[in-house]
């Protein structure tokens, strides 16, 4: 019996290294690689704006087509807020996209005539709106685009009698030009981003005829605007979801 339980015990020793062996020379099996996130930007998108802006506006009193003089400059500046639709679509680490973009506004601004110093003349933009073409280059989730297209604006002129306050005529049109920008977005969850966007609008020259609150025909003036606005922007995008890359 003694002579049984030494010879197991030997012949177990013997083997566990042989085990070991076997075990070491199994192959290993290597972990999968991590997966990065990359944010598509392709897709639509809907979202809000709001921010400041400011017109400046330079009247000419041109009665009859002839130029008298200029009655001088203001800014009108105020609060814009209003919304933005687009689509998007990516190549590569290139953007390019179309939107529209309105806005409600309240920039109003006025100065004193400088050839007629008893009336005062007062600008106003109640709203604008934005149709442009947009490229970009993306870091990831990170978006630094420029953009440009035409712009619109709704403004309404009223020139004032200084000493009562009394409005002696006024004007107003939507006017057409143009508009380029330059923004930078973040894309903060897969269909959510935010931004940060400057524009500048070249609305040119226009000549309007004032009225008098009663029609008649009171004066007639040519109005150079251009306006420049600072908006933050956020957006919902859907039909571009983020994927993964390995």
């Amino acid at each position: 019996m003694k002579k049984f339980l030494l010879g197991t015990v030997a012949l177990v020793a013997l083997a566990a290294p042989a085990s070991a062996a076997d075990l070491a020379a199994r192959p290993y099996t290597k972990a999968p690689p991590m997966v990065a996130a990359v944010y598509d930007w392709t897709g639509f998108y809907i979202g809000a704006n709001g921010g400041w802006g400011s017109s400046r506006n330079c009247w000419d009193a041109v009665p009859a087509g002839i130029f008298l003089g200029s009655e001088g400059c203001h800014d009108a500046t105020g609060g814009v807020a209003g919304g933005q639709i687009g689509y998007r679509w990516q190549s590569g680490t290139w953007v390019f996209g179309l939107e529209a973009q309105g806005d409600w506004a309240d920039l109003k601004g006025s100065n004193t005539s400088l050839i007629f110093p008893g009336f005062s003349n007062q600008t106003k933009v109640d709203a604008f709106g934005l149709f442009t073409g947009q490229i970009g280059y993306a870091a990831n989730n990170v978006l630094f685009y420029l953009k440009g297209g035409a712009a619109v604006t709704d403004n309404r002129y009223r020139t004032f009698f200084i000493p009562t306050g009394a409005l002696a005529a006024s004007a107003s049109d939507t006017r057409w030009g143009g508009t380029v920008g330059v923004g930078l977005e973040y894309g903060f969850a897969p269909n959510w981003s935010a931004a940060i966007e400057y524009d500048h609008l070249f609305m040119q020259d226009k000549t309007y005829n004032f009225t008098t609150p009663a029609g008649a025909l009171f004066s007639t003036d040519r109005i150079k605007q251009d306006v420049d606005l600072v908006t933050v922007r956020v957006n919902y995008k859907w039909g571009g979801p983020v994927v993964a890359k390995y």
